[in-house]
């Protein structure tokens, strides 16, 4: 039998058929569009972003950044 933790990682990190996103990829873009919904569709800090992915996925500020450089979202340049 498999390990849960282990079946869930993979299951984490595998694209989905539909898209292409992993589950993490998914939860970053649920996670800043809900934010800039909060913030009438201004941008979002990068540290406000990251603060908030933490609670659905632990990775590093490193790693989001790299999410979002996979996922084409660029900031302002601010």
């Amino acid at each position: 039998m498999p390990d849960p933790d282990r079946l869930q990682t993979l299951l984490d990190v595998i694209p989905d058929v539909r898209d292409g996103l992993t589950r993490t990829e998914r939860i970053v873009l649920y996670v800043l569009r809900e934010t800039q919904r909060e913030r009438n569709g201004r941008n979002v800090p990068t540290a406000m972003l990251y603060g908030r992915v933490l609670e659905y996925v632990d990775m590093s500020e490193a790693e989001l950044h790299l999410y979002l450089d996979r996922l084409g979202v660029k900031g302002d340049g601010l």
